[in-house]
């Protein structure tokens, strides 16, 4: 479910229309000129295999370089931290957390890490539009993590939608509400510090 999330961050390729290549550009520039930004969010992930869906509801933080933040309030409190290296999940209701120190997050999708300004688009990704306002994004390389990827653009740049659908048919769309950007967030933000008495989950296999 990490990865997923994770999975819901430019030169020209030929194949691309011009009107594909333009929302992508400008995509990446409004985040380029991103220093930080602040938004409500609503994720919706249908599984694919059981037919059914969870609607989640929360707070995105983004700084750069390479601070990520979602604190879900609905349906179970949930925080997820990238701060560089290390990933940090916490469920405070079942006082567990999952820490990896070693998170590389250069791994991530260019689909998620055009929020920091970094990846690009049309690097690892075959453009279309699908529509007014939408990007289609198909990998140039596969990528079980991500099938097909619709962003919704706003007139400036800013994504309102995301949609990620996986090797595996299920999707993961975020809706962004309220984006605030450049508001000045502290690295404390990105700083988790989990209870003494939290339960550590390990990967299997450790």
């Amino acid at each position: 479910m990490i990865l997923a999330l994770l999975a819901a961050t430019v030169v020209l390729s030929a194949a691309s229309p011009p009107d594909a290549v333009a929302l992508a550009r400008g995509v990446q520039a409004f985040y380029e000129k991103t220093k930080d930004l602040e938004t409500s969010f609503v994720q919706t992930y249908t599984y694919a295999a059981f037919g059914r869906s969870q609607t989640s509801r929360g707070t995105l933080r983004v700084k750069k370089p390479g601070k990520l933040r979602w604190d879900y309030d609905a349906p179970a409190a949930k925080t997820i931290v990238v701060n560089g290296s290390r990933l940090v999940q916490f469920e405070p209701e079942a006082n567990q957390a999952y820490v990896d120190d070693h998170f590389d997050a250069s791994a991530m999708s260019a689909a998620v890490t055009f929020l920091l300004g970094r990846g690009s688009l049309e690097k690892e990704f075959d453009l279309a539009t699908g529509g007014e306002g939408k990007l289609v994004l198909t990998p140039k390389k596969p990528d079980a993590r991500v099938e097909q990827v619709v962003l919704t653009v706003g007139e400036g740049g800013e994504v309102k939608v995301t949609r990620v659908v996986d090797g595996s048919g299920n999707v993961n769309e975020i809706a962004f509400q309220k984006l605030r950007r450049n508001v000045g967030l502290k690295d404390e933000l990105f700083v988790l510090e989990l209870p003494k008495d939290v339960h550590l989950v390990k990967t299997p296999g450790e």
